[in-house]
């Protein structure tokens, strides 16, 4: 029986905003309630929704998880509220405290988030911003944990532009004990507070590489994963990432080069036949819907330990 874990007027911005524990409570929480194997309710809670950013799988999988739990959202849309003509953070945290019983922004600047926090008095969480998208990882290792099990045998491998994505999957790792290989061109490394962070928590130089050959980085990993190469936000890159990131397309030759039974990984949307072909999308080694689903647990499992 697992042992009840609150994370009640705790905030969850970064992935290391949570300990070991308390993240290994979180997906074994969320396969529990992915598995119908227990229930939580949590009546008239309220959970804010702002959303600088567009998005699909990270609104609805919020609204579906706190519908799951009894509560209901509110949808704060940047085009019809006062948050679009400029009314100060610290004017809209505090009110939408008095109303919500939690916050979840996704934004571009992680300085903006930390900034609701600061003047917020109910748990913030992140919902994506330009540095992690810690909520992605909680779904991307409850993924690999329903495949492998015990994640100290896991070589992950991730393919493309060293993204908020990467930097939460580097926490993450860093936590679980992962082998984490990040393939990236030279000029498009992840955070290197991040990348120094996670060498502390890790202890051992080993885990975390950094490599400029996808070819050499899928090899003996279990997990591939990408994303797309050019964030929301840099559209006026994404013809120069284009051609900084030829060879960086996850297809069957680099799938074929990793374990027999590796299982391959992406955030969505994909670009189809960009940074991974549509044949491995489709294929028995994907495990990407399953992943998209698998945002939905997570998230009723993190919303109701910051209700506890």
């Amino acid at each position: 029986m697992l042992k009840p874990i609150k994370l009640a007027k705790r905030n969850f911005l970064s992935s290391l905003d949570i300990s070991t524990t308390e993240l290994i409570y979180i997906l074994d929480l969320a396969k529990k309630l992915k598995n119908k194997v227990t229930n939580i309710e949590y009546k008239n809670k309220v959970l804010g929704l702002i959303f600088d950013k567009s998005s699909t799988r990270t609104r609805v999988s919020f609204q579906v998880a706190m519908s799951r739990i009894g509560g209901t959202t509110i949808d704060l849309n940047p085009t019809t509220s006062q948050i679009g003509r400029g009314e100060p953070i610290k004017d809209t945290a505090r009110v939408l405290s008095s109303y919500c019983d939690l916050i979840a922004i996704r934004t571009f600047n992680h300085s903006d988030l930390e900034e609701y926090a600061k003047w917020s008095t109910k748990p913030v969480i992140n919902a994506l911003t330009d540095l992690e998208h810690p909520c992605q990882a909680l779904a991307d290792f409850l993924t690999i944990k329903e495949e492998f099990q015990d994640f100290r045998k896991v070589v992950l491998t991730f393919i493309g532009d060293g993204n908020n994505v990467a930097n939460s999957l580097i926490l993450c790792g860093a936590l679980l004990g992962v082998e984490v290989r990040i393939a990236c061109p030279k000029g498009f490394l992840p955070n290197p507070f991040v990348i120094k962070r996670a060498r502390e928590i890790y202890k051992n130089d080993n885990l975390l590489k950094i490599i400029h050959d996808p070819q050499i980085a899928v090899n003996g990993a279990n997990v591939l994963y990408t994303d797309v190469w050019s964030s929301m936000g840099e559209e006026k890159q994404k013809e120069q990432k284009d051609k900084e990131f030829d060879g960086f397309t996850i297809d069957t030759d680099l799938v074929s080069r990793a374990t027999q039974d590796a299982i391959v990984l992406h955030c969505l949307p994909a670009y189809r036949d960009k940074e991974i072909t549509d044949k491995v999308i489709e294929s028995k080694n994907s495990r990407i819907f399953e992943q998209a689903e698998n945002r939905m647990h997570v998230q009723q499992a993190l919303l109701s330990c910051l209700l506890s």
